[in-house]
């Protein structure tokens, strides 16, 4: 099931670097960046991380939090968080669960080899829980830039 703008966020619910749970409702009142992103410590998804990070304060200003989800391991998430100083928390989702829910985990294909894995999409959720923007085409080192233009 494809997700669009103007519907209802899923309900998710998983867990962060430090285990604690992490659910959509504890967002209610605020605006949720919820950023899907294929692995800890890669290129891309390190550019992606730390331009959030290097603009953090003024998404915190624009009312956001920030939250990344990826499929890695807790302890991947907490070295990852200690190595670029991360200050929002990743959800492990290793189950896949959450990216089920949103759509992200699909089919992808690289030297003509297929295989699953995360599709890299931001959803902004406003403070109702409903999606009031979903970016696919993620510019990783300006990635704030394109979620303050909405």
């Amino acid at each position: 099931m494809a997700l669009s703008v103007g519907d209802q966020a899923p309900n998710f619910e998983g867990i962060d670097q430090d285990n604690n749970p992490i659910k959509l409702s504890d967002f209610s009142g605020k605006k949720l960046v919820l950023y899907f992103y294929p692995k800890d410590n890669t290129p891309g998804c390190t550019a992606q991380a730390c331009n959030l990070r290097d603009n953090y304060d003024a998404l915190l200003k624009a009312g956001y939090a920030i939250v990344g989800i990826s499929s890695d391991s807790p302890k991947k998430h907490q070295n990852f968080i200690k190595k670029f100083e991360l200050p929002f928390p990743l959800i492990a989702d290793e189950d896949k669960s959450i990216h089920e829910q949103f759509g992200t985990w699909v089919e992808k294909s690289m030297y003509g080899r297929q295989y699953m894995g995360t599709a890299r999409t931001t959803f902004v959720i406003d403070e109702n829980g409903v999606i009031s923007e979903i970016i696919s085409k993620v510019k990783t080192k300006d990635h704030t830039a394109q979620i303050m233009a909405e």
